[in-house]
C-alpha cells in the first residue's frame, strides 16, 4: 500500500490518480466527521467535496506529518464553515445579530407604545452605528442590515474574507463599548 506522503508527493507532481486514491482513501473519514457535526446527509457530499477541493489546493503548503489529521482538520473547518452559512442564511443577517444588536428583530408589536419603543430603540442602533469609523460602520451595514455575505461584502470593498471578519470584530466590540457608555 502506498504512503500518504508517496501520494501527496505523487499528487503534486501532476499525478492525478494519486489524488483519486487520496480521495478513496479518506472519502469514509471525512463522511464520519461531517456526519458527526450536522444532522443533514443531503449536504454530506457537497461538504465533502469542498473538503478535498480545499485539500487540493492546500497540498502545496502541507508540511508533512499526520495526514489524516490534517485532512481531519479542513473537513472540521469546512463544516463549521457550512453551518456559519446555513445559521447566517437562515437569520437573515448573521448569527451575533441578536447579541449585537437585542431587540432588533422584527416582531409585531402588541401597542402603539412596542411600536413607539422599537422605532426609538432602531434610532438608537442606527444613531451609534452612524458614529463609528467608516471602515466598520461600511461593512456592519452591509452585514446587518443589507443581510450581504462576507463574500459580497468583500468584492464591493475590494478586500479580503478575513479583512470583513476582522472588520466586523471590531465594528461590534466598537458598537458594544458605544452601547455601554449611552
Amino acid at each position: 500500500m502506498t504512503s500518504d506522503t508517496q501520494l501527496v508527493k505523487r499528487c503534486l507532481a501532476g499525478d492525478s490518480e494519486a489524488f483519486a486514491a487520496i480521495v478513496d482513501r479518506y472519502k469514509a473519514y471525512v463522511f464520519a466527521i461531517i456526519l458527526s457535526l450536522i444532522d443533514r446527509q443531503a449536504v454530506v457530499e457537497d461538504i465533502a467535496q469542498e473538503v478535498f477541493l480545499q485539500v487540493y489546493h492546500s497540498l502545496p503548503r502541507y508540511e508533512l506529518g499526520n495526514f489524516k489529521a490534517w485532512v481531519g482538520r479542513i473537513t472540521i473547518n469546512k463544516t463549521i464553515d457550512w453551518k456559519r452559512r446555513q445559521a447566517r442564511q437562515y437569520t437573515g443577517a448573521g448569527i451575533e445579530e441578536a447579541t449585537v444588536f437585542p431587540g432588533l428583530t422584527e416582531k409585531v408589536a402588541d401597542s402603539p407604545e412596542d411600536m413607539l419603543l422599537q422605532r426609538e430603540y432602531r434610532e438608537r442602533v442606527n444613531a451609534l452605528v452612524a458614529t463609528l469609523p467608516a471602515i466598520y460602520r461600511r461593512v456592519m451595514m452591509k452585514f446587518y442590515f443589507e443581510g450581504k455575505s462576507y463574500q459580497q461584502i468583500a468584492v464591493e470593498e475590494r478586500i479580503a474574507v478575513k479583512t470583513v471578519e476582522a472588520r466586523l470584530y471590531r465594528g461590534r466590540h466598537l458598537f458594544r463599548q458605544k452601547w455601554e457608555e449611552d
